[in-house]
């Protein structure tokens, strides 16, 4: 399943401000990308499905990310 997202990943110009704002960092665009790639990638990483989303968390970076299921898009980072 982490493949699979991982190759599907997709983001909405909104999610990067949002993921900006929430993080308090101030990353670019390549730089978030590079970033959730990474914490979803970990080997540590979790992934868990509720309803429509995916949450993935890592707990060594400290964030949970939503992802929709169905599009495969980031709806969020969360700080644990």
């Amino acid at each position: 399943m982490k493949s699979l997202i991982l190759a599907s990943l997709g983001y909405t110009p909104l999610v990067y401000s949002r993921i900006n704002k929430k993080l308090a960092i101030n990353l670019s665009k390549k730089e978030i990308e590079t970033f959730i790639y990474s914490a979803i990638s970990a080997p540590h990483a979790t992934i868990e499905k509720k309803g429509k989303n995916f949450y993935i968390y890592n707990i060594e970076v400290s964030v949970r990310i939503t992802v929709n299921s169905t599009t495969y898009r980031v709806i969020t980072v969360d700080r644990l």
